[in-house]
């Protein structure tokens, strides 16, 4: 069992070209459907889209720990969808990894 010590927060920040928006986000909710079903160690996942700029996307996302956080890369939805299929239409992406304040 994890402790709240080995909580693992990564933050992502993503911008597609316009015309690719409307692509990203619905990969984006399949990816996120995916990730509920058949990753018991992610204790949270939510996207969001700029209102103002629908091509800027915002994710938060919570592990229960490293080994969590390395199951979630090595998946098969996240390699077909997040990189196979979102990383291509994106024109910046960053991503940053947090620890959980205890």
């Amino acid at each position: 069992m994890s402790t709240s010590a080995e909580i693992l927060c990564i933050v992502a920040e993503w911008r597609t070209r316009p015309e690719h928006a409307e692509t990203v986000r619905q990969l984006m909710a399949q990816a996120a459907a995916a990730v509920r079903q058949h990753e018991p160690g992610n204790l949270l996942y939510v996207g969001h889209q700029d209102p103002k700029d629908p091509a800027h996307f915002l994710f938060y996302e919570q592990y229960a720990n490293q080994a969590a956080l390395d199951a979630h890369v090595a998946s098969a939805h996240y390699k077909e969808l997040v990189a196979g299929q979102i990383v291509p239409l994106l024109t910046e992406r960053t991503v940053s990894l947090y620890k959980l304040l205890a």
